[in-house]
This record gives C-alpha cells, structure tokens and sequence, in this order.
C-alpha cells in the first residue's frame, strides 16, 4: 500500500486582534503590541474618584500634556510583562555572581577604610531616594493615561524597590545591620541628605503625573546616577574599591537602559506640539536647578575640591541629552 503525505497550508482566521489591526493591518503582531496598544480602559467605569469628581478615574485631563495618540509613547526596549521579567532575571543572576564572589573570597574586608566610609555615606541613604522613586513612578501608573506609558512606568516603580534592596545589601556587607540604621538616621536628620530628602519629598505631592515623570524620572535620576553610579564608582575602582562596584554593576547598567526609554518619551512629548515643549522647558528649568542644589552637597562628600568641575561636567552632559530631545537648555 503507497501513502502519500501532503501538506496542507491552514490560514488563520484572523492574525491578530481587530484593535491591534487596525493600527498595523491584519497581520501577525509583537507580543508587545498585543500586551500594549489600546489596553487603556476608555469608558464603562464603575464611579467617579470622590476624591476628584472634576476627573474620570482615567482621564486624558490629569496632566497638562496633550497627545493626539497617547500610544505614540511607545517603549523602544518593548518591554511587556514576559520580556521584562526576562531581562531583569539574566540581570539578577548576574548581581547574585558578584555578591557570591565578594561574599565566598571577603574581598569587602580588603577595602581601605576611607572608601567604605565613603560607600556608608553615600550609597546606603540613597535607598530612602529609591523608595520615592518607587512611590513616584506608581503614581504616574496609577494615574497616568494610556498602557504605552503607564505599563513600563510600573516597571520602573517596582526597578527603584530593586536598587533599594542592592542598596541595602551593600550596607550589610560592609557593616551589617548597623549601617542600615546609621542610613536611616542621616536620611532623617543629616545635613548632607535633607536637600535631596526635600526635592523627592516635594515630588511627592506633584498632582500632574507628566510633571512627576519629568521631575523623577528626566531630572533628578538624570542627574544622581551619573554622578554616584559612574563618576564615584570610577572613583571607587581607580583607588582600589572594585567589589563596591562589583555591588553597583545593576544600578549603572539599568540607568544606561531606561534613560533610553525616558528620553523616548520626552522626545515625542516635546515633538507633538508648541504648548507641549513650552510646558516641558518650564519644568525643566525648574527642576532642574532644585536637583543640582539637592546634589550638590553630596558631590562635595564625594569629590571634595573637585565636586564643582564635577557638577559642571554633569550640568552639561545633562542638557547636551536635553537638547537631543528637542528641549531648551
């Protein structure tokens, strides 16, 4: 008996969802765009905020922006949930291998003292700033308008709770628990930090979700990770302090990867109207002089003589990255 074996082509009914093809055309989609576009709850809610009853409970209105299409700030790292989780995983393990190492061969123990007072003074309290960060980029997914910006929002809330724990375990490896009260009390009351403690804080009460993004997100993390997690770590390795960069390697690597995103959405922003790059210049303007202030006595801690030439430096790297986005600096 002879058997022939065809094959049979099926074609799917349909590719993709219908809101998905009618953005691209009936096609196959990205899990990104499946997990993205037009997600945005725009009518049946359940009741208006009693707390706000001007605002539906997503509404376009909470945020002086303007957007034709809210879904043209897309994330260029395409980051749904699956790929997210992926990428910050790969990333964990190799955090993991650097405290493992430092941990199995004592190489914190081997650290000259003034750079590990300087690690206690400097990166420990900055876990209170990354739990602001937290609480500012929840709001912003809370209340902000269209998945596009919420979605990698709440990534980057539940990121700044990542660098806070890598925070906290740096102070445990180099003093124990004593460091982690020691952070807290300076957060609290220590001259160096209450500039910076005011910035996050008055950041907190900021009602305009677009503002808190710019205010957080642009600013202010534009300007303390470069400044403690590149220009201080080249510190700590040049004078013999690799495992505190060993301990840092995620927050240096991670501030790389979401500026790009960040910029992205300033850049759209800014380029979809007048009145939209008008608003962000102000709120540049006015941030970004409050962050600099804010910073400034930790760059002294840091650099010493040279933390003006440092905060110079920064200043102008920091409005050359502006003005790619079609900003006023």
């Amino acid at each position: 008996m002879q058997i022939d074996l065809r094959t049979v082509a099926i074609k799917p009914v349909r590719q993709t969802f219908d809101n998905i093809a009618r953005r691209f055309g009936d096609k196959p989609a990205s899990r990104y765009q499946e997990g993205t576009y037009d997600v945005q709850q725009t009518d049946i809610f359940h009741y208006r905020p009693m707390w706000e009853p001007e605002f539906e409970l997503f509404d376009e209105r909470r945020t002086a922006i303007r957007m034709k299409d809210w879904y043209a700030l897309k994330d260029p790292r395409q980051f749904y949930y699956g790929a997210y989780t992926i990428a910050r995983s790969r990333q964990q393990d190799a955090a993991e291998a650097n405290f493992d190492m430092i941990e199995e061969r004592g190489l914190a123990d081997l650290l000259p003292a003034e750079l590990r007072q300087t690690a206690l003074d400097l990166l420990v309290p900055l876990r209170h700033a990354e739990w602001g960060g937290n609480m500012n980029n929840s709001f912003i997914a809370a209340y902000g308008y269209g998945t596009a910006i919420t979605q990698p929002c709440l990534y980057h809330a539940m990121d700044h709770l990542g660098v806070a724990q890598y925070l906290t375990r740096v102070g445990l490896e180099l003093q124990g628990p004593k460091a982690l009260d020691d952070a807290k009390a300076s957060w609290m009351n220590a001259p160096l930090w209450q500039p910076l403690r005011r910035y996050i804080e008055n950041t907190l009460v900021v009602r305009d979700w677009f503002e808190t993004f710019v205010a957080q997100n642009l600013v202010l993390e534009g300007l303390v990770y470069p400044l403690i997690f590149d220009r201080l770590d080249g510190e700590f390795s040049a004078k013999g302090g690799t495992p505190i960069s060993m301990m840092t390697r995620f927050m240096g690597e991670w501030s790389v990867e979401t500026a790009k995103w960040i910029d992205a959405q300033i850049k759209v922003a800014a380029a979809e109207s007048p009145d939209n790059k008008a608003l962000l210049n102000k709120w540049l303007a006015q941030y970004r002089g409050a962050a600099l202030e804010a910073i400034a006595p930790l760059a002294e801690r840091a650099f010493g003589a040279d933390a003006e030439a440092t905060l110079t430096d920064l200043t102008n790297e920091f409005n050359s990255r502006c003005a790619k986005q079609g900003l006023s600096v």
